[in-house]
């Protein structure tokens, strides 16, 4: 049996209908949208439009020209932060942020002299939302939080965080890449200044594209600057959207794949998908947890929390139950640190990291026992590093 469970690194395998999507647009009309004025590259622009306008409505977003692609949703994370925040700056994240966000943040901490809040959260990745509200500053510029951790599956609780920036009147970014397609965010409700995805996880587009979606008041600096196929006779970058932020050809195959993404959750429904998923983790975990050597980390219930699970098998080295797991039993998981070492530090787990199981929408019951199973053999085996 072949299991794949590394959905939080990339969903696999994609729907039909999204690889049928990536094939028609490569033989039949693979133009460059926005750049010429014949039928394949006007029919390839109506492609592009038309994700757009899907994603405005379906996470919200004010209009569908504040829906900007980007390569990744690290990609439009370094717009945001390179282009929002100035100098001596002051922003608070959480302690379970993944390098997409640190690592900008602490070259600008460098150049540009900003200072930034870590608000803690617990063991099992809960914010403290008193100390997060104690946080704020005069010269609080943004909030920066992910929705969903990509190491325990914790959910954060966004429309409160929320509901603190809008009293502070602090805009509020949250990176969706591990929730969006698979939990509801609408960008109004929530009160989110800039919603930062990709769209190759819980969306199950391909891998090279990534949104970025922003309010009505927010404005970012162009970060890049090159062709945009508008006021080409000018030497300097629109100052419009989403042109200003989309610079150079687009990956227009990926983002008409991201549209049959979109419709495949539409069709058989985000709330369905939920449920689902629900259910695999529930079973996952008891599972596990009648497995003395195993250490689970993350909430104990499946409806606060993402189908991640996290563990650690005693006296036993992540990377070698990672391998045994993929030569013995073909169950493919990642082992380490899953670049958020903030979150690693909060839980204890750092530097080693943990194995992590990262369930999608093709996965199945059967797959979870058989893992299950996998894993007892394995700590029954005896064997140690």
């Amino acid at each position: 049996m072949q299991v794949y469970f590394d959905n939080s690194a990339t969903s696999w395998p994609k729907p039909v209908s999204v690889v049928d999507k990536m094939i028609d647009y490569l033989i039949n009309y693979g133009a460059n949208p926005g750049k010429s004025g014949h039928a394949m590259s006007l029919r390839a622009g109506r492609e592009v439009f038309e994700t757009r306008e899907l994603i405005a409505d379906f996470f919200n977003v004010p209009s569908s020209d504040r829906v900007v692609f980007t390569m990744n949703a690290t990609h439009a994370l370094n717009i945001i932060l390179k282009g929002f925040l100035q100098n001596n700056d002051h922003v608070i994240i959480s302690s379970f942020e993944h390098n997409c966000v640190i690592r900008p943040l602490r070259l600008l901490e460098k150049e540009r002299n900003i200072s930034i809040t870590i608000v803690p959260c617990d063991s099992k990745g809960n914010i403290d939302l008193i100390e997060l509200e104690k946080s704020f500053r005069p010269d609080t510029k943004a909030v920066v939080t992910l929705h969903g951790s990509n190491v325990t599956g914790t959910i954060l609780p966004i429309y409160e965080i929320g509901a603190i920036c809008k009293k502070k009147n602090v805009p509020y970014i949250i990176d969706a890449s591990q929730t969006a397609g698979l939990i509801p965010i609408d960008m109004i409700r929530d009160n989110i200044s800039m919603l930062v995805f990709t769209g190759h996880k819980k969306l199950y587009g391909p891998p090279g594209v990534g949104v970025l979606c922003l309010q009505r008041e927010i404005d970012v600096p162009s970060y890049m600057q090159g062709g945009s196929g508008s006021f080409s006779e000018h030497e300097v970058m629109p100052d419009f959207l989403p042109d200003k932020h989309e610079a150079g050809t687009k990956n227009t195959v990926g983002i008409v794949g991201l549209k049959a993404g979109i419709e495949f959750i539409r069709t058989r429904g985000i709330e369905n998908i939920r449920r689902e998923m629900n259910d695999l983790t529930r079973h996952f975990i008891k599972g596990i947890s009648e497995i003395g050597e195993v250490k689970k980390y993350g909430p104990d219930s499946d409806s606060e929390r993402l189908p991640v699970i996290s563990v650690n098998l005693s006296g036993m080295l992540q990377s070698d139950v990672a391998h045994r797991l993929d030569k013995e039993f073909g169950i493919m998981v990642r082992a380490g640190l899953h670049c958020a070492p903030l979150a690693h530090k909060t839980i204890g787990t750092f530097p080693t990291g943990t194995v992590r199981f990262s369930l999608g929408s093709f996965n199945t019951e059967e797959e979870v026992s058989y893992t299950i199973e996998a894993i007892k053999k394995i700590i029954n085996s005896g064997f140690k590093s």
